[in-house]
């Protein structure tokens, strides 16, 4: 048995814990669980905080448990929200569940035999089977309004400007979760609920039906809400949440995202979002200072947290992906690359159409760079350029008498062209 809280004191992963917690984990084994929105078919990097405290649980021998919030995803959390969302039906809830599943695999052990195992519970299982007068009966006169309406996410929903205001359905969402922890309580004997710091309010609410109905006591712990240290909101890119999901997020641009954090930044995650120990991440800084230009920290954190959401193969595409843009590479690492990861290492770049035809019949360098596309201003610069041994083709260098065929397409419907060190273009076959 690891201490728990330890572990989390110095990852810089811990906001608040009821008193006793520290205590009541050293005891013996305990079972603990975080709840997961399941209103997508993938977790995005926003998640990996409380998927990080569950594996740091099991990994100093407690029991985590995951719950897919299938009832309250039908409902919809007002913690840090400012208006209501989209409610999901059960079909989709129950395809999200396993596509969140097969995402916390890769961190937490559900399959072996030890007492440990992790779980993955789904809420929408028990509460299918509680009528509405049921539970105001048995639940609801535990807890009075007055306690529901001191909660900061009931409060600052109801004192914020939106005429929305906050429906009756999200005002009991505590409610449901607190009756959660019961459950869970009683039934897989978990003792603990972890969450993000906003969270703190459910949780409680759990802990005071736990004492109330259950005769028992519950604990909780929260973890910091992460920021970015210019003041951004963590886990967004440009065009939105940076998915676990390679379909929605590919491996280069995850690794990308890891690999453009601030040095601040990396030095905080390094410590969050991998598995190294304290002596690993101590000499990772201290040698990062050294050479800041190096990125020591940036490259080690992008490795560690590609490996474990994509595999090593993946993270080793990624890196390929990287050094097309940035170092020596050939035609034959750019064919190598699916269509979308080529897309996105090539995002931005200007782009043309040309016909299935034209390619097929042979395409001349001059057409290619200035008549067909316009990359070039005029064939006279096209055929300068390309005296100058300038241009290439797929990172291969090419003269005037060079023809693109359908041998030079990659994913079977784009051709690279390429200016110099850094100007790129797309030639994209219709």
């Amino acid at each position: 048995m690891k201490n728990f809280i330890e572990e989390l004191q110095w990852r810089g992963m811990l906001h608040d814990s009821m008193p006793g917690t520290e205590e009541h984990l050293l005891e013996e084994m305990r079972s603990a669980y975080v709840g997961f929105d399941p209103t997508a078919d993938s977790l995005h990097i926003g998640n990996l905080v409380p998927i990080m405290l569950l594996a740091h649980y099991q990994r100093c021998g407690h029991r985590p448990i995951a719950l897919v919030g299938g009832a309250t995803g039908m409902i919809g959390d007002p913690s840090g929200k400012s208006s209501e969302r989209n409610l999901l039906d059960e079909k989709t809830l129950r395809h999200n569940q396993e596509c969140v599943k097969a995402q916390l695999g890769h961190f937490l052990d559900f399959d072996s035999d030890a007492k440990n195992a992790a779980l993955l519970v789904n809420n929408y299982d028990w509460m299918k089977e509680i009528s509405f007068l049921e539970f105001i009966r048995d639940v609801g006169k535990h807890i009075t309004v007055n306690y529901m309406m001191a909660k900061d996410s009931v409060k600052n929903r109801i004192s914020s400007e939106s005429k929305e205001g906050m429906s009756f359905t999200e005002f009991t969402y505590q409610m449901v979760q607190g009756y959660d922890f019961l459950h869970l309580y009683r039934e897989k004997s978990a003792t603990l609920q972890m969450g993000g710091s906003d969270q703190w309010g459910n949780i409680t609410t759990g802990t005071e039906l736990i004492r109330r109905i259950g005769g028992g006591k519950g604990y909780a712990i929260t973890c910091p809400l992460i920021t970015k240290s210019d003041g951004s909101k963590f886990g967004k890119s440009e065009g939105g949440n940076v998915w676990l999901d390679a379909k929605r997020t590919s491996a280069y641009k995850f690794y990308q995202y890891w690999l453009n954090t601030s040095d601040e930044d990396a030095e905080k995650y390094i410590k969050i979002f991998t598995f190294l120990d304290k002596e690993t991440i101590d000499s990772l800084v201290k040698e990062h200072k050294e050479a800041p230009h190096v990125r020591v920290l940036q490259k080690r954190l992008g490795e560690e947290v590609t490996v474990l959401v994509h595999g090593k193969e993946e993270y080793q595409n990624a890196i390929k992906a990287s050094n097309i843009l940035f170092g020596k590479s050939t035609s034959d690492d750019i064919k190598s690359l699916d269509e979308q990861t080529f897309l996105d290492v090539f995002e931005g770049v200007p782009q043309a159409s040309v016909t299935k035809e034209e390619i097929e019949n042979g395409l001349d360098m001059i057409g290619a760079l200035a008549a067909k596309t316009n990359f070039l201003a005029s064939n006279s610069d096209a055929r300068r350029a390309l005296k100058e041994n300038a241009v290439s083709v797929n990172k291969e260098k090419v003269k005037e008498e060079y023809t693109i065929t359908s041998d030079d397409l990659i994913a079977n419907k784009y051709v690279l062209l390429q200016r110099g060190k850094k100007s790129y273009f797309l030639l994209n076959v219709e």
